[in-house]
């Protein structure tokens, strides 16, 4: 059959893909042109074309893309060409190629064509729409076949793919050049972000066995401010209250939480509180953070080179930014040795500082912590670690993705210091899971005050900072010490 025979075939086929759930769907009296014979599905059947690409189309597009490159040459990579230019002359040139090729194409198909080879070639192929949906939270790329989304908590595996391992490996190579990585045989995992500040994480062969694996956390173009946490039901009005105070009177803070629960978006929001006219220096492994103040000092960890050298790690920045007279140090995580740094810096005159960690709960954040501490290498005992860490953080903000996938703040706990050889620690709000849920699986509860006032709440009125006395409510519901 001709490639115009099979184009006219291959229209009869509806093409379109159902993200949410990873299938094209075909009207049951419509039996596949490409599959002549072939019985009508079920009235409550649907046929997953997913694995059955459209080989005429793909050969355009194959022959379309090796063309644009010969034409355009180093062009395509000149950085000082901008985007918008770019893009237009990259579609004026697709253009001529698909009229030279004389294809019989609709008008929805010529666009279609001409806007998957641009993400191709500029973008980053298949991956481009689920960037566009803003409703997408995570895009995880196992191997060129499988996609899967994150919407609202759930995975789903959708209908899209790579045609082969070398496209996955173009796109990953495109994301990570663009930040000053690398990712090859010698290096084959990298952590890098895109222009909006989303985080990427990439492996290859021979660590990935079943090919590439990417994985993209998104960030809203837009980032989330508190009134949309509250919205979202992560927070509370009262605990977004205290927060600002604790914020404001410079206590220092740490967001612990597990991956994925929102602890850097937690940290965006907690930074907004931040006043206006002091210094601020953020440290991350990779810039995600989106603070909205002018005097902020952005600071980004660098890898060792393909020499094995030239490694700047986050304890190497923690100490830097001492000497650079910040009013506050705000680190993206910590994860190895900066913590005692940080712990140091807190101790040091350097208060209201904020900082993430992984951890399942208060308690554990502690002893996360203590581990991490131990990591630095210095030969300290144990007491002196407590004793630095009881010292050092006056608050600690604990997140749960919980059943329904929504995120919330399940603790708000105060440090309150030692008591023998243990930290104490005094809840001021804990999630009330005994709402239970509606009958969409949903959870009923919130984050609800336990009646007891942090310590450190009779600093505010010292320092003129107002705080509303219904915050913490009247009768205790929990907490206590643990």
């Amino acid at each position: 059959m001709s490639l115009a025979r099979r184009l006219e075939a291959a229209r009869g086929l509806d093409a379109s893909n159902d993200v949410s759930s990873g299938t094209s769907t075909e009207s049951q009296w419509n039996p596949s042109p490409l599959m002549p014979g072939a019985p009508a599905p079920g009235p409550y059947e649907t046929r997953n074309y997913s694995s059955e690409p459209n080989e005429a189309l793909k050969a355009v597009k194959e022959r379309a893309g090796v063309a644009l490159y010969e034409r355009m040459g180093s062009r395509i990579t000149d950085n000082s060409i901008e985007e918008a230019e770019l893009q237009q002359y990259v579609k004026d040139e697709l253009r001529k190629i698909i009229e030279e090729e004389e294809i019989p194409l609709t008008l929805t198909e010529r666009a279609r064509l001409v806007q998957e080879i641009i993400d191709d070639v500029l973008g980053l192929g298949p991956l481009e729409k689920f960037l566009e949906d803003s409703s997408i939270t995570e895009i995880m790329v196992n191997g060129p076949e499988k996609i899967y989304v994150e919407r609202q908590g759930k995975l789903t595996l959708t209908g899209s793919r790579f045609s082969d391992e070398e496209h996955l490996r173009k796109v990953i190579e495109r994301i990570v050049t663009k930040v000053g990585r690398r990712v090859d045989e010698s290096s084959p995992l990298v952590d890098a972000r895109l222009t909006d500040g989303s985080r990427v994480n990439a492996i290859i062969p021979p660590l990935a066995v079943s090919g590439s694996s990417l994985t993209i956390r998104k960030f809203g173009r837009v980032p989330l401010n508190v009134g949309n946490l509250i919205s979202l039901g992560s927070m509370s009005p009262e605990i977004a209250e205290l927060l600002q105070a604790c914020v404001r009177a410079r206590l220092n803070i740490i967001v612990s939480g597990g991956t994925g629960t929102g602890k850097t978006t937690m940290l965006n929001v907690l930074s907004s509180f931040l006043p206006a006219d002091e210094r601020i220096v953020t440290i991350e492994d990779a810039v995600e953070l989106q603070l909205q103040q002018d005097h902020v000092v952005r600071l980004e960890s660098r890898p060792r080179n393909i020499e094995g050298k030239g490694e700047i790690s986050i304890r190497d920045l923690v100490r830097n930014s001492l000497r650079m007279r910040p009013d506050r140090i705000v680190i993206g995580e910590v994860r190895g040795g900066e913590s005692l740094d940080m712990l140091q810096a807190m101790n040091t005159g350097h208060d209201g500082s904020i900082s993430t960690v992984h951890a399942n709960s208060p308690r554990d954040a502690i002893s996360r912590l203590e581990t991490l501490v131990l990591m630095a290498g210095m030969d300290l005992p144990l007491r002196a670690i407590r004793e630095q860490i009881a010292s050092a953080i006056n608050l600690i903000v604990h997140i749960s993705r919980l059943r329904d996938g929504s995120r919330r703040v399940t603790h708000v706990t105060e440090v309150q210091g030692m008591e023998g050889d243990v930290v104490t620690l005094q809840d001021a709000f804990v999630f009330d899971y005994s709402a239970g849920v509606d009958a969409n699986g949903k959870f009923l509860g919130r984050p609800i005050p336990t009646g007891v006032r942090p310590r450190f709440v009779d600093h505010f009125a010292e320092l003129g900072i107002p705080l509303s006395p219904s915050v913490f409510g009247t009768a205790p519901v929990g907490g206590g010490y643990r």
